[in-house]
């Protein structure tokens, strides 16, 4: 049976006598459940400012993110469901989820290394997304303190990936209303790794309406086009003159109807940038500013790319916490990553994690106000 081990750091911090009432939490009975035999549940971070986080160790999901907007006022600013068994049946939309072993689509379902064919599983039309049928959005980790020095372990040719794959992942919240994602791993045979998390945003509060109103920048001059597939074909293109333009403060909805071909492939932005990166340490990816409820999201990363999607396959179908109905671009994502398909073009950075390598990547969502 897969043994899978979730490193979970809990940094949980009392609230002062001047933070913001607390709101009313998801609550963590409906998350203490089984899946699979093993356990799940919910895990509750708090900072002396007020902020809350939650996150199960159901394909270790951001369930909520409690922050507050301009008035200091708490609102959950991240769409999710109410309950474990929610999860369970709608995990292929990737609420909040840890993304591996490879975040984004792979061509064809198949990449090849060494003149080795490796065949993936097709859960994305031709394509493989988010790590195949049961990536690790799908199962259940061990979530631990931080002092307990777990790992984890994917093992050899699950979804079609070589190599036995130890993972930790380790989330942080800290006084600064960061929410930091840190993944490291390393492997015993040659492996294409991606990891990213696939949180859906809406500043306003999740299920609150769209999002075409809030301001997006995104700090990257290039981005890769795709194909009807949404697969990169290749190309690293200049972001000037065109709808993909964000470099400068710009509401997300002024342009996303333009006659545009990648707008229209995408039904929307899907799309990786290329993200203009002062050195290989912790760079300034993008920000987002909600003008109604004044709250800002910064987001870090040492990642050279960024997958900003807006909520496009969102249909109105999907009811999640308190009932509210998840309408078409209700939401954003903001997955920090490598590019999509890399381990198929040559001409992207290399996600190829070797034996003896030391895979760390790491995500900051900078939580603010602006009034």
């Amino acid at each position: 049976m897969r043994n899978i081990l979730f490193f979970l750091a809990l940094v949980v911090l009392f609230s002062c006598s001047e933070s913001p009432k607390l709101p009313v939490l998801v609550d963590e009975a409906k998350f203490k459940t089984e899946h699979d035999g093993k356990p799940v549940d919910l895990y509750t971070l708090k900072n002396k400012n007020g902020m809350v986080v939650q996150i199960t160790n159901f394909g270790a999901k951001v369930v909520s993110i409690f922050t507050p907007d301009k008035n200091g006022n708490l609102g959950d600013v991240v769409l999710g469901f109410d309950s474990a068994e929610d999860y369970f049946n709608t995990s292929e939309i990737y609420f909040g989820a840890t993304i591996g072993r490879y975040g984004n689509r792979i061509g064809n379902a198949q990449f090849s290394i060494n003149d080795t064919v490796y065949h993936l599983s097709k859960n994305d039309g031709e394509n493989a997304l988010h790590g195949g049928l049961k990536g690790f959005f799908a199962v259940v980790w061990n979530g631990n303190q931080i002092d307990d020095k777990t790992t984890y372990l994917s093992p050899d040719m699950e979804e079609g990936y070589p190599g036995n794959l130890n993972v930790k992942v380790v989330y942080t919240l800290t006084d600064d209303n960061e929410l930091k994602i840190e993944y490291h791993a390393t492997t015993d045979k040659a492996t294409p790794v991606n990891l990213t998390n696939h949180s859906f945003f809406n500043l306003d509060g999740a299920g609150s309406g769209d999002i075409e109103n809030e301001i997006m920048q995104i700090n990257a001059d290039y981005y890769t086009p795709v194909d009807s597939g949404l697969i990169p074909t290749g190309e690293i293109a200049p972001v000037e003159g065109t709808p993909m333009d964000f470099r400068k403060p710009t509401a997300i909805g002024a342009r996303i109807n333009d006659d545009f071909e990648q707008l229209k492939l995408g039904r929307g932005y899907d799309h990786n940038w290329v993200l203009n990166k002062a050195d290989s340490g912790l760079n300034f990816a993008a920000k987002v500013v909600d003008p109604a409820s004044g709250r800002t999201l910064e987001v870090y990363t040492n990642e050279p790319g960024i997958q900003f999607y807006t909520g496009n396959f969102l249909d109105g179908t999907v009811a999640g916490k308190g009932g509210k109905v998840y309408a078409h671009r209700s939401a954003l994502c903001l997955e920090t990553q490598h590019f999509p398909d890399s381990p198929n073009k040559p001409n992207f950075p290399s996600t190829i994690l070797k034996p003896g390598d030391q895979y760390y990547s790491i995500c900051v969502y900078k939580f603010g106000v602006e009034k």
